[in-house]
């Protein structure tokens, strides 16, 4: 140890709490005294030694602080003068004596008076302290060397001590600390100690003026720089407009432009304010390069020109039939939307929404209008977007900011009135950065759009004349207020005739030429594309069908490319024909599910809505012994769950009529499975098929297969609407189904049902299960006798039949 506690020595003393300064032993410090406590306790001082006891307050905004609100390391310091001020406050110069802890604190009289101790320590010198003193005492000559504050003669001279702890004091009171880090200081009583902890602060402090130093000597190289280029700059300026050559400058060429732009009012006056910004700034400057993007960007966004539309209706009909075969309903649309435009000089844009399945040609539907009304045509895609910014853009204060993508995407159409797709508008998702979707309801809106504000232009732009058309797959994952803003059109799948015309007058041509084949080469016959559309292909769209016809053309390709060139002559046309398609594509995909199908007992057709169309699902019953438990799986989703319940109940209501016995389900268990198991199902449709399924199960009559039904069932056997009724029936016909059951209510939908499949299929439209089931099964039911004794059960009409008993 290189020190050692000789003795203590407890005193009484005036105590003074002082604020914003931590007094060291042997420094001489002045401070003013003007709290009446403080003034009474150096009073009480002054009559007596003259010595008084300071201590620092822990919140110096605190007037009258408590002694739990004072540290309890201080300083004894000796009053050295006293001068009272005309306002009452004294002013004080005190000479630090020695350091010591306070032991209790009474209130006398309007002040504090302290017991205090002090504490004496014995130094041993050696090798050891002798190197600690000398490297403080270099570490402390770095300091002041780089230190601006400090007298470098002065400070050397304080510090040629040969007490340790006076060196320790005189450097701690001499550095830019905080209070706190003073005080801390303070309260070390060891004299070695206190100075190895003024080493280790010591060199933290020269490492900060060193890191200061050197950022400030950065910063005026930079200053130097911009200066030098900003004389340089107006040199040349000077001696080009000597040349004569200097009368049109840049920012005179860019004041024209905003003057001939066309802008709005407020966008010009914002465009000329930020043009007279850019021209007081440094041109290598940061700022200027923000200000002169921010104008480009206003010049570069279209604000006067327009594309000249086409209204001929007859040439828009035109275009829309070369490009797309059906669609009947979208075309009408369009060719009213040109009409119009025809007969009002300003319409407000439209806001159509295509909803269908994959592949049904939306977006390539979009691409036709823009070429029938003579536009240009811009897309964006909206699948995945989960940032406002990407809608509205960012302000201008970020780095790298740029406007959204609808600014920009009217920057690239360059006129004021293009056909603008928003694609996969359903595909948006929201996370912390904000809700794209609540953004679009401004940019989608007729009555708002035309004072549509991006957040980097910050000024109002015109978006009334742009023609916007929306697509989604699906409905339900569209904010309602946005699907309030859309026309929304539907397109369902197409039927196997539709899907022929389709590839005749557009695939097979645009396959063929992207694989280099002509016609003589290949051909396609139509039972070979009939072939391809039922066993290669199950979807609503296209695009499969497309796929596989290229897979053709690349194989007749291949076989081309190597007979060569001498016999490509002698090759023969490849007939792409029903027999010839397996030989190209393998083994059929798809098989005809119902063509070989028995009527089988306890297993119904259902058809089902999805979001690529319609489908069928076969529902199957089974009778165990039991004790009256029905199951149901094919992970079946609640309200289906509750339709097998609802007609489990209405079988059971109508036992004696159905043939079976009253109590039949006490000694029963009955297992409702919808395949395939892992694809989740779920909605009231199929009701009326879990029913039948029932009903030919308990009764052992079989289900006519060529019959599939639709259809929500209560309690009283009654047939409820569904939806979905086109894309359910166009995958009935695409699986050969000849007959379909339907409710009642669903027949004012039949004006959607294409022509030919209502030709080809027969509809029945019921009210009742009791229709459904005569429709359904191989032969009526037969209802079971009465039980001698029996009271007969009393059963809730259904509508058209009369009350039963």
């Amino acid at each position: 140890m290189l020190t050692s506690r000789e003795r203590s020595e407890t005193k009484r003393l005036p105590m003074m709490p002082v604020r914003d300064v931590v007094i060291f032993p042997h420094m001489m410090t002045p401070f003013v005294v003007g709290r009446e406590s403080s003034v009474r306790a150096l009073e009480e001082a002054l009559a007596a030694d003259k010595r008084i006891f300071l201590a620092t307050q822990h919140d110096a905004s605190v007037d009258e602080p408590k002694p739990d609100e004072i540290y309890q390391a201080g300083t004894i310091v000796n009053i050295v003068q006293s001068l009272k001020l005309p306002d009452g406050n004294i002013k004080v110069l005190v000479e630090g004596m020695d350091r010591a802890k306070t032991i209790s604190v009474d209130a006398e009289e309007g002040y504090f008076r302290a017991t205090v101790r002090t504490f004496s320590f014995k130094v041993e010198s050696g090798p050891q302290l002798e190197a600690l003193v000398g490297r403080v005492t270099t570490l402390f000559e770095q300091y002041v060397k780089l230190s601006q504050n400090l007298n470098y003669e002065t400070m050397i001279a304080a510090i040629r001590v040969d007490d340790p702890g006076r060196l320790a004091d005189t450097v701690g009171a001499n550095l830019q600390l905080t209070i706190e880090e003073k005080q801390e200081l303070l309260e070390i009583f060891d004299p070695v100690e206190r100075l190895a902890r003024v080493a280790d602060i010591l060199d933290i402090e020269i490492e900060k003026l060193n890191m200061d130093r050197t950022i400030q000597g950065r910063v005026k190289r930079q200053m130097e720089k911009a200066q030098k280029e900003y004389y340089l700059n107006e040199k040349i300026k000077a001696i080009q407009k000597e040349l004569g050559r200097g009368e049109k400058s840049e920012y005179d060429e860019l004041k024209k432009k905003i003057e001939t732009a066309g802008m709005s009012p407020d966008a010009k006056q914002k465009a000329l304010a930020e043009l007279k910004r850019l021209e007081g700034m440094p041109p290598m400057s940061a700022e200027s390069t923000v200000s002169r993007n921010y104008l480009d960007w206003l010049l570069a966004v279209p604000w006067k020109k327009r594309s000249r539309e086409i209204r001929d209706l007859k040439h828009a009909e035109a275009v829309l039939e070369s490009d797309h075969y059906g669609l009947e309903k979208i075309k009408e649309r369009i060719l009213e939307f040109l009409a119009v435009r025809r007969l009002v000089k300003h319409p407000k844009g439209s806001i159509l929404c295509f909803v269908g399945p994959p592949g049904v040609g939306k977006t390539s539907l979009g691409m036709s209008i823009a070429r029938a009304t003579g536009r240009q045509f811009v897309r964006l895609s909206l699948g995945g977007v989960r940032d406002e910014a990407e809608i509205r853009g960012h302000r201008r204060t970020y780095i790298g900011a740029l406007p959204g993508q609808i600014i920009q995407m009217m920057k690239k159409a360059g006129t004021r009135n293009p056909v603008f797709m928003l694609d996969e508008v359903d595909k948006m998702s929201m996370d912390f950065r904000g809700d794209p979707s609540a953004a679009l309801l401004e940019v989608l809106d007729p009555e708002q759009n035309y004072m549509f504000v991006d957040h980097y232009l910050d000024v109002e732009y015109d978006l009334s004349q742009v023609f916007f058309i929306c697509t989604a797959n699906v409905l339900h994952t569209v904010p309602p207020a946005l699907q309030d803003r859309m026309e929304v059109i539907r397109l369902s799948g197409y039927t196997e005739l539709e899907k022929l015309e389709i590839a005749k007058r557009f695939l097979i041509r645009k396959q063929m030429e992207q694989t280099g084949l002509t016609g003589k080469q290949i051909r396609f016959q139509d039972d070979g594309v009939t072939t391809l559309i039922q066993h290669y292909t199950r979807e609503a769209g296209v695009r499969n069908l497309e796929r596989e016809i290229g897979n053709i053309c690349r194989k007749v390709a291949r076989a081309v490319v190597n007979a060569g060139k001498k016999e490509e002559s002698k090759l023969e046309t490849a007939e792409v024909t029903a027999e010839k398609v397996p030989g190209y594509l393998g083994p059929l995909k798809f098989r005809e599910l119902l063509a070989e199908k028995q009527n089988e007992v306890g297993a119904a057709t259902g058809l089902a809505w999805t979001e690529v169309g319609g489908q069928i699902l076969t529902t199957e019953a089974t009778i165990m012994e039991g004790k009256g438990k029905l199951t149901t799986t094919g992970k079946l989703g609640d309200v289906m769950q509750e339709s097998a319940q609802a007609a489990m109940s209405y079988i059971r209501s109508r036992a004696q009529l159905l043939g079976l016995p009253r109590d039949f389900y006490r000694h029963l268990d009955i297992h409702v499975h919808v395949p395939e198991g892992a694809i989740p199902k779920d909605g009231p449709s199929a009701g009326i098929t879990i029913a039948t399924t029932l009903c030919s199960a308990l009764a052992k009559i079989p289900v006519r297969s060529n019959v599939a039904m639709t259809g929500e069932i209560t309690l009283r056997g009654r047939v409820l609407p569904i939806g979905g009724l086109k894309e359910k029936l166009l995958a009935a016909h695409r699986h050969g189904i000849s007959e379909v059951v339907l409710p009642r209510d669903n027949e004012k939908d039949l004006p959607d049902i294409p022509e030919a499949i209502r030709k080809e299929m027969k509809l029945h439209f019921v009210e009742s299960m009791d229709e459904v089931l005569k429709i359904a099964l191989e032969r009526e039911i037969v209802a079971a006798p009465l039980a001698a004794g029996a009271a007969p059960v009393e059963i809730p009409a259904q509508r058209g039949e009369e009350q039963l008993h």
